[in-house]
């Protein structure tokens, strides 16, 4: 279970505190539900008046014990393309205070606007009152984004907003870039050499992984290991283009041959080949507009790499999921994070308003 957010009489963030404690306090009468969601408690009186109060035997329970708790909190972020992952950490004592996942509708935002489109040609078509069309008579102010990526980022800012009113967050951590090995190897690289490099071949694999699912293309198996396959193999005159790249086990590989993906039976891969891999493209376009508006905050934001979440959640033993993967995000990382009994909030987003003026029927 998380951490219960207090806020003092005046509504002024204080530690978190252990669940224990909030109902304590709650059972006592000492404070009242602020907020369910995430569960905040405010204090009915002053904190100085309610310690005498409290009775001998009460063991204050605090996130860090025999430390300092009123050091500042680490808000860190796993940004997705379906689901964000986000977490309060505290950096001394290792402790999750607070996780949620957050599942966007940006695909849902952009079938309602496609439907929307259509309906409105649909419309002009009649030769009605309507107004005519417009093509370049709109103008889109700088750092604008479509409908679809910015519901991802306001989701994201909506949160932040919500934890920073009820927690002490001090600073912020956000994984914004996977990590590229050659360039780190080698910062002055550039041109063909950067292509045809170490990067290439890792940037293909990780791309592959992701797309296809970890998993083999022909047997859908996924906990053997996986080796990069051409669907059209290079002996008839199939290209090395990411399209024509797929997963396979050893034993599927082996089967297949000099075989077509159509002739060994999956005529499919070959479509789903070539269908762009979306949720990477709408992560690197509002990674950086995310950065710049978690800046605006005034809160130092820490960055760090995919490979760098990758390496801390694997040394300290974690499965991966989108909170656990936004616990280990930057160098911050406390060596031991305390998660035992963490259950994350999940959090769905849902459309609130419409601007649709006039409701159409089946007339």
């Amino acid at each position: 279970m998380a951490y219960v957010f207090v806020l003092d009489a005046q509504r002024q963030r204080l530690p978190p505190v252990h669940p224990g404690r909030g109902r304590f306090l709650l059972r006592k009468g000492y404070a009242a539900i602020f907020r369910r969601f995430p569960f905040t408690i405010i204090l009915t009186e002053p904190a100085e008046q309610q310690e005498p109060s409290l009775g001998e035997g009460t063991e204050h329970v605090d996130i860090v014990e025999g430390a300092e708790t009123t050091e500042p909190l680490r808000l860190k972020l796993d940004p997705g393309s379906k689901t964000t992952g986000l977490t309060i950490v505290h950096d001394t004592s290792g402790q999750v205070v607070f996780a949620a996942e957050i599942i966007h509708r940006g695909q849902q935002v952009k079938e309602r606007l496609d439907q929307r489109r259509a309906c409105r040609r649909s419309r002009r078509q009649w030769h009605t009152r309507y107004r005519p069309s417009r093509f370049l008579n709109r103008r889109r102010w700088a750092g604008w984004l479509p409908p679809s990526l910015e519901s991802r980022i306001q989701n994201v800012l909506t949160w932040v907003a919500r934890l920073r009113q009820c927690a002490p967050v001090g600073a912020i951590a956000l994984e914004l870039v996977k990590f590229d090995t050659q360039l780190l190897a080698n910062p002055a690289i550039s041109g063909v050499e950067y292509q045809q490099g170490t990067l290439a071949g890792y940037e293909i694999r990780e791309y592959l992984l992701e797309k296809w699912g970890r998993k083999c293309a022909y047997c859908g198996r996924a906990t053997v290991p996986l080796e990069v396959e051409h669907m059209t193999p290079r002996g008839r005159h199939g290209s090395n283009a990411v399209w024509n790249l797929t997963l396979a086990c050893k034993p599927c590989n082996l089967c297949k041959g000099n075989q077509t993906a159509a002739e060994f039976g999956f005529p499919e891969l070959e479509a789903k080949g070539k269908q762009p891999f979306r949720d990477a493209a709408a992560v690197n376009t509002t990674r950086w507009a995310l950065f710049h508006r978690l800046q605006a905050l005034g809160l130092p934001v820490e960055t760090g790499t995919g490979g760098r979440t990758k390496w801390n959640r694997t040394v300290r033993g974690l499965p991966k999921t989108h909170w656990l993967d936004a616990a280990c995000v930057g160098a911050s990382t406390p060596h031991v994070l305390r998660v035992a009994g963490i259950q994350p909030l999940m959090i769905t987003a849902t459309g609130r308003h419409s601007r649709q003026m006039r409701r159409t029927n089946t007339h």
